[in-house]
């Protein structure tokens, strides 16, 4: 036999291209079974060349390092078909493991026809030669070549299948599996050459009509290592380019929740209620059933806002939307349309389950809430409307179901009420008052009338009282009355209200500059002024623009105000004294007011309502009732003033019982500031 050798340089590089081959077969794979369609065929069929070159390419530079004491050479027709073995082979492994699943029967038929597809390779490889005599192979080293082969190709068949998907530290997994396929390859090709033995005398038929070896393993070397770096930056591309698409998908489902949920709870908000409410009318048109819409708003929450901030104020928000989902069915839409307005879409039998679902909203919102170490306490009113009964598209569902909300806050609050045809007349008439002030405030439209205070009896003047005008176009002088409760539920009172103190304050600067230093200006204050977390500070910076001793100021708060929320009125009001400004308790005796609560209070005046004055001079109770309460006033050291004097035995009998000051249109009707000075019986 002819005696052989190797090239030890070439024999490492064949070892390096297999390494090579089987990571890039490794590589492929992922990409086929992560992609879907002509995609996926695409990747297929690239792979399954550059495995299937790779694969050959290491054949053949495992024969070039194989040498004999003769020329070599090789038939370019059989060189090429075991090139296409090899990409055959390599294409059925990749359709193999681009399965969902690998079964064991597929795995040891895979393995077979891949090993076969191997074998074939490399020993038509080997019949490019054209030997003459032909290779005598030993049985045994031949059997088990084919036999590497075929394990070979399970082992790296079921590793192909194990690290397709693009997981966590699966490089390294790769390049692990990578090493143990490229040796099994390489330790098959080797036990093939070993498996060959060339008799003596043996001479290459295609060393003079084929390819000659040098040029060979030149071809060979570039064209694979340029397959292998064309395959793998395409792949790595195609991995930046995936990550980059999922980044986007990410981003895109991240932007349409953010779009169609709620920032702060998560809910639905009010671009998905629509599309919900808009699906629930379809299929209740179309299966001839009802369903209900629950419009919830919190009672008192702008009150948490400003006594503790807005922080406590949006985990209160997250709690109650917590409370709510706990009452929905899996079916059912809740939602949150900003502010602490709440929405509920429920189907119902009957008109009856809607009732029934909101007692138990009012009754789980209305417990008490322990907000970061704060024991905070909100209700719930409830509108209901009805589909079809109610309205037949989401807009008239949606106002209907609003409209009964607002009943039920003016029926008490902290309750539900369903709608009724006769309530839209009133919510339009509130939408168009709210916007009617809105347009007022723009326009200049509020005036305040002054109504002097004078010592007792008949003076001379010691301040003024302002009260709030609307002179509304087309209409006249409206008075507050009809439009206060419309401004204190949306919050325009507090835009109001500075503007009435601002003008308050301008205009005692007028009479201050005109001599009437001793005067001061009363304001009344609602509760939603008192209990907003910037009245001090508008009070401040309001003094300082009209340059005013802030005992010029006097502030007036109802008896019930005060007492709504006794802590937090207490602070607020020191805040307010300590700036310097006086604070009068108006209408006191006509709530109910805790007495410790009311020597604790940092008032400098006290005004008895009306209603006891008017009553006074007719023989009932009213005159002890309203000398106790000077009594009790003079007890605490409170300056005491009457409003409503009308009539001169009035005027007597008050100044009898000891009141410092009295007020009404018996001593000075309300007049626009410009015109009181000429009204007054004396200008002192």
């Amino acid at each position: 036999m002819l005696v052989s050798s190797y090239s030890g340089v070439l024999v490492a590089f064949s070892l390096v291209v297999a390494i090579l081959a089987s990571y890039t077969a490794l590589n492929m794979a992922g990409r086929v079974s992560s992609t879907r369609g002509t995609a996926s065929a695409l990747w297929l069929v690239g792979g399954s060349f550059a495995m299937g070159i790779g694969i050959w390419s290491m054949h053949f530079i495992g024969m070039l390092a194989f040498s004999l004491p003769i020329s070599i050479g090789y038939d370019l027709d059989l060189t090429l078909l075991s090139l296409v073995f090899a990409i055959g082979s390599s294409a059925f492994a990749l359709w193999v493991v681009c399965h969902e699943q690998l079964p064991r029967r597929r795995l040891v038929v895979g393995a077979l026809m891949m090993g076969a597809g191997i074998a074939a390779m490399h020993y038509t490889g080997m019949a490019a030669m054209r030997m003459m005599p032909g290779v005598v192979y030993e049985p045994l080293l031949f059997a088990l070549s084919v036999v590497i082969a075929v394990l070979a190709s399970g082992a790296a068949l079921w590793i192909a299948f194990r690290l397709r998907k693009d997981a966590e530290h699966v490089v390294r997994a790769r390049l692990g599996a990578s090493l143990v396929m490229g040796c099994a390859i390489v330790g098959m090709h080797y036990t093939g050459m070993a498996a060959a033995n060339f008799p003596v005398g043996s001479f290459c038929g295609a060393a003079n009509t084929g390819i000659d070896a040098k040029w060979l393993a030149l071809v060979v070397i570039v064209v694979s290592l340029a397959v292998f770096a064309i395959a793998l930056i395409v792949s790595m591309l195609d991995v930046r380019a995936n990550v980059l698409t999922t980044s986007l998908d990410r981003a895109n489902s991240e932007l349409v929740q953010l779009a169609l949920h709620d920032n702060l709870t998560r809910l639905p908000n009010r671009v998905l209620l629509g599309d919900r409410l808009d699906q629930a009318i379809h299929k209740a048109t179309r299966e001839g059933r009802q369903f209900a819409v629950l419009f919830m708003d919190l009672d008192g929450f702008k009150a948490v806002n400003d006594v503790y901030g807005h922080h406590v104020g949006d985990l209160l928000l997250k709690e109650v939307s917590r409370r709510v989902l706990t009452t929905k069915r899996g079916e059912d839409t809740v939602a949150r349309l900003g502010g602490d307005e709440f929405v509920m879409a429920v189907d119902v039998s009957r008109p009856e389950d809607a009732a029934v679902l909101a007692q138990r909203l009012v009754d789980v919102l209305g417990a008490a809430y322990l907000i970061d170490e704060h024991s905070v306490h909100v209700s719930a009113s409830v509108g209901i409307a009805v589909f079809p009964e109610n309205g037949r598209t989401t807009h008239d569902l949606m106002i209907n179901a609003d409209a009964a909300m607002y009943h039920a806050k003016e029926q008490g609050r902290n309750g539900y009420c369903f709608f009724e045809s006769a309530m839209n007349a009133n919510v339009h008439q509130q939408l168009q008052l709210q916007h009617d002030l809105r347009r007022a405030l723009d326009q200049r439209e509020f005036l305040l009338y002054y109504q002097p205070k004078l010592v007792s009896p008949d003076g001379p003047v010691t301040g003024v009282e302002a009260l709030l005008r609307w002179q509304k176009p087309g209409v006249g002088l409206v008075p507050p009355d009809e439009f206060l409760g419309v401004a204190e539920r949306t919050g325009l009172i507090i835009p109001i209200g500075n503007w009435v103190l601002d003008e308050a304050c301008r205009q005692m600067r007028v009479w201050q500059d005109e001599g009437h230093a001793a005067w001061t200006v009363a304001v009344n204050l609602s509760t939603v002024q008192l209990t907003h977390t910037g009245l001090v500070d508008v009070l401040r910076s309001t003094l300082a623009r009209h340059s005013l001793d802030p005992a010029c100021l006097v502030l007036e708060i109802t008896e019930s105000t005060a007492m709504r929320d006794a802590e937090a009125s207490l602070a607020i009001l020191n805040e307010v004294a300590a700036l310097g400004v006086g604070i009068s308790i108006d209408d006191f005796g006509t709530g109910y007011s805790s007495l410790l609560y009311l020597k604790q209070l940092p008032a400098d005046e006290l005004k008895i309502d009306r209603g006891f004055v008017t009553e006074l001079t007719r023989g009932n109770d009213d005159e002890a009732i309203v000398s106790a309460i000077i009594a009790l006033g003079k007890t605490l050291g409170l300056n005491i003033v009457a409003e409503g004097v009308e009539t001169s035995e009035q005027q007597e009998l008050l100044t009898r019982l000891g009141c410092d000051v009295l007020q009404g249109f018996l001593l000075g009707s309300p007049v626009p500031g410009d015109q009181l000075a000429r009204t007054l019986p004396t200008a002192a």
